[in-house]
């Protein structure tokens, strides 16, 4: 599974691939907002511009999906390796700085180190569910013990 490295946060989050990084960080409790988009932040539609984050240079090409349409134009006057964290789908580990306004004390340094030791890489795909042939359907199941005699009150 991809990693995310969250550097202000000093934590390693996994994902799967293809999920969308403002959920990922929200599920687990990880601040993309300042005060200002803690009171007005659009919900994940890409309208209001307070989930940015940087990507720093050094990831891997893939490691999230490429730039919307949306991203490319709210963040046209920004630093390339920011990004949307609503519009931005995770492919691969990377390391991530949340809330880059805000400023942090030996920042490059803390990246340098986060992507020194290297991201563990994970899956391509989803994991495939797969089925025992010798289980009936979750329905089914209880269909048949719906239809078996003697339970009958």
């Amino acid at each position: 599974m991809p990693v995310i490295r969250f550097v202000r946060e000093g934590r390693d989050v996994e994902c799967y691939p293809g999920e969308n990084l403002r959920d990922v960080a929200l599920r687990e409790g990880i601040s993309l907002y300042g005060l200002k988009g803690q009171l007005g932040n659009c919900g994940g539609c890409g309208q209001c511009i307070t989930c940015f984050v940087d990507v720093p240079d050094g990831a891997s090409p893939g490691a999230l999906s490429t730039r919307t349409a949306v991203e490319e134009n709210k963040l046209r006057r920004r630093p390339n390796t920011w990004r949307l964290a609503c519009q931005a789908l995770v492919q691969d580990s990377l390391v991530v700085l949340t809330r880059p306004q805000m400023g942090l004390a030996d920042a490059e340094a803390r990246i340098a180190a986060a992507q020194a030791g290297g991201l563990p890489s994970g899956p391509t795909a989803w994991p495939a569910q797969e089925l025992n042939e010798d289980e009936p359907e979750p329905d089914q199941e209880l269909d048949d013990r719906a239809a078996t005699p003697g339970d009958e009150a």
